[in-house]
């Protein structure tokens, strides 16, 4: 990639807003291919100027370019954004793993924010927050009204200030207050663990900067434990994105040299790019390739043994580009639910020392020329997240849900049928029906999970994938069809 990229920064893949999305950071901005619209231009003077005469109060002229700018980006789709200095601080650290904040993952519910898990050692842990504690006040701020994001920006914040979280914990029936001094968080992206004799998991809950050297250091160990390796569950379920070189890394880790993992194709020149198996693909600085390490240490177990790749409604970007590539190279079984669909590549070009702007500039692809965007990819075995079937699933929203969402570039958009309308109309009725059953178990069951924990001895979908790796009749799904694309396109 070298010099035809031009790239000083990094490449990242995501789903949404709060999750990451694909990224190129470059130095340089473009000069401009057409000539500007001057009578537009000048319109948006003239309103500039109004607007700061006229308005009933004062404005702050530098606030008003920024939200400007920030509409002008945010009408093109769901994945351009204009970064203040505040939020491309938030997306460097979303990149890295590490930001200064209490240490929760956490989840929306009736309005409020919900502790889906403390991360381990962190100050939330240790202050002895639980699953399933619902968030209702942060110092002053009332949490009902507030968007995920403004929840999470409200605990973030400087190393060692405090935070005033109040509780509400449904089990107990009682609210409390905890005072949390916030500390540089570490998150951890990967886990592994053998499930049984000769069967390993590892999950990827997200693609960071760190995620290949602990992927490879993890996988090493449980080599050593077990250097007979039978088969292996790779994790994707949920995990939005994150970094394309980490992705590329980890197909890597599993593919034959120099073959294609993804391409790129946009209208730059520098946008239309084919990413291969080579350490210069994945490698951003330099060093040690924590793949070609691993490959040595285990013999070159990892490019045979037995793969089953778990994927589902949240899996999104770099881990639909990992799925896609192991699924077209036939190195891997998916199984799970069609994924999230988000197969666009954002460009980052800084405006500033501390802005910036982060812009779809192209499409992704699978070796096969597949277009993941508003499609996802397919799993090869369908399978429901319990054995009584998809309990979240109905909820999730996807890129196709999305609105202004990015067609798929390639399959040409169905018309909007009768068929189509009705079909749609089942898929709401279907959201609600599940909302209500959710309401209910949760009314039944206070603080316990409604879904297993990945990875445990209670995971349906795990235990199908060991069943695949053994040869065994798997349950597969009577409910799971597949989404065409852009079924719904709101432009």
């Amino acid at each position: 990639m070298g010099q035809k990229l031009k790239i000083t920064g990094w490449v990242a893949i995501g789903a949404v807003a709060g999750a990451l999305t694909t990224v190129q950071l470059q130095a340089v901005a473009r000069g401009t291919l057409a000539p500007l619209p001057l009578e537009e231009l000048q319109q948006l003077a003239a309103v500039f100027g109004m607007v700061k005469t006229d308005y009933v109060e004062p404005v702050d002229e530098k606030k008003l370019i920024s939200e400007a700018i920030s509409g002008m980006v945010a009408s093109l789709d769901p994945h351009s954004q204009y970064f203040d200095k505040k939020s491309f601080k938030e997306f460097r650290e979303g990149t890295s793993g590490r930001f200064v904040g209490v240490g929760i993952e956490i989840t929306m519910e009736d309005g409020l924010v919900k502790v889906v898990s403390p991360i381990e050692d962190s100050p939330a842990f240790r202050a002895g927050l639980k699953t399933g504690d619902l968030i209702t006040k942060i110092d002053d701020t009332a949490v009902k009204g507030l968007s995920i994001n403004d929840a999470v920006k409200l605990m973030r914040g400087e190393p060692r200030t405090k935070v005033l979280l109040t509780i509400f914990r449904k089990d107990e029936n009682r609210s409390f207050p905890v005072t949390i001094t916030r500390e540089e968080i570490k998150t951890q992206s990967v886990k592994a663990k053998m499930v049984e004799p000769g069967f390993a998991w590892v999950r990827v809950s997200q693609f960071q900067e760190r995620t290949i050297e602990d992927f490879a250091r993890k996988v090493e160990d449980i080599y050593k434990a077990d250097p007979k390796l039978k088969g292996l569950v790779l994790d994707l379920r949920n995990d939005p994105g994150g970094l394309l070189d980490a992705a590329v890394a980890l197909s890597a880790a599993f593919l034959p040299e120099n073959v294609t993992v993804v391409s790129t194709n946009g209208q730059l020149e520098e946008s239309k790019f084919v990413y291969k198996t080579i350490p210069q693909h994945y490698l951003r600085r330099g060093g040690s390739d924590p793949i070609q390490r691993l490959t040595e240490a285990t013999q070159g177990a990892l490019k045979k043994v037995p793969l089953v790749v778990l994927v589902n409604e949240g899996s999104a970007s770099a881990s639909e580009i990992v799925a896609g590539a192991l699924q077209d190279h036939k190195r891997a079984v998916i199984l799970g639910s069609q994924t999230f669909g988000k197969g666009s590549v954002q460009t980052v070009r800084p405006l500033g020392p501390e802005t910036g702007l982060k812009l779809t500039t192209a499409r992704y692809y699978t070796p096969s020329g597949n277009s993941i965007q508003a499609k996802g990819i397919v799993p090869d075995v369908m399978v429901d997240e319990t054995l009584e079937g998809n309990v979240f699933a109905a909820l999730r929203t996807r890129e196709t849900d999305l609105q202004k969402h990015l067609g798929n570039g390639k399959d040409a958009e169905p018309p909007m049928t009768d068929a189509r309308r009705a079909e749609e109309q089942q898929r709401e009725e279907a959201r609600e029906l599940a909302r209500k059953r959710l309401e209910e178990e949760a009314r039944k069951n206070p603080g316990q999970r409604l879904v297993p924990e990945f990875g445990s001895d209670k995971d349906f979908q795990l235990q199908q994938a060991l069943n695949q790796l053994k040869g065994q009749p798997v349950v597969v799904s009577k409910t799971l069809t597949v989404r065409s694309v852009d079924e719904k396109k709101d432009n």
